[in-house]
């Protein structure tokens, strides 16, 4: 991994966003570091005399921005839920802060939250306790009190457009009619371009009913399916996170795309 680092004012810098303490630290004769601490700690670090900003690149040359990201799984709560095609969202937050060791604990905004890294990165996964339709009064205030930027509040949610099992990562779109994207997008002034993980859930069969649909349980071929998207979606997060999207995810999707297909 290559650093590049340019030397500034000497100073020690804070992050004012809650929970997030940014310290950016080096000496002339070692690399820097970007760490996240609570206040006390950063504040101990104040005797340091050199202050530098660092863009940390791959040796592939793919830059990793260090701005917190807010992930949002959409769904309902209860055990009722539990399961349901309307939960994935749900359950890829569940499998991603599992894979990355995160915590989910806390209850703020309306949200179960975790906070975490995925390597150097600052994760919030937050799953909004609101049901489906009013997820937007959990993403809005918790994306304002953490001053995250639009471009790094990650939607992730069922997309019945898609085959059951098939994702897709894009940097923007609409809501596509699922409501509780629609009141997301209400809650952050009617903006459309932050990035969403749709996953795939197929549409209802015959005439069935497309609420009872969403709010029925998968299938057990169906369940393998979604399982195997899930961890698919683990790698394709850390991917997204660490390098934006990049030709990576391009290639991710394009082999979503084309997965059930057979040459």
């Amino acid at each position: 991994m290559l650093t590049h680092c340019v030397p500034v004012k000497p100073e020690v810098v804070i992050s004012k966003r809650p929970m997030f303490y940014a310290v950016s630290l080096s000496s002339r004769s070692s690399p820097s570091s970007l760490f996240y601490t609570d206040r006390r700690s950063a504040r101990n670090f104040g005797s340091r005399k050199l202050q530098v900003q660092c863009s940390k690149l791959e040796t592939r040359g793919v830059k990793t921005e260090f701005t917190p990201w807010l992930i949002v799984g959409l769904g309902n709560p209860g055990n009722k839920y539990q399961g349901t095609r309307h939960n994935a969202g749900f359950e890829m937050v569940d499998r991603f802060s599992q894979a990355e060791g995160v915590v989910m604990n806390t209850i703020q905004a309306k949200s179960l939250i975790g906070i975490g890294s995925v390597g150097e990165v600052p994760i919030l996964l937050a799953k909004p306790q609101t049901y489906m339709n009013f997820s937007g009064e959990a993403v809005g205030p918790l994306a304002a009190y953490y001053r995250v930027p639009l471009r790094h509040i990650l939607l992730i949610y069922d997309e019945m457009s898609l085959p059951n099992g098939v994702l897709r990562l894009q940097p923007r779109g609409g809501h596509g009619y699922h409501n509780g994207v629609k009141n997301v997008m209400g809650h952050l002034d009617s903006h459309r371009d932050f990035p969403r993980l749709c996953i795939g859930v197929g549409n209802p069969p015959g005439t069935m009913d497309m609420k009872a649909f969403l709010l029925q349980k998968f299938s057990a071929n169906e369940r393998e399916q979604i399982d195997a998207a899930l961890e698919q979606g683990v790698d394709a997060l850390r991917t997204l996170i660490l390098e934006g999207f990049s030709s990576n995810v391009n290639r991710f999707n394009l082999g979503q795309k084309y997965k059930y297909h057979q040459v």
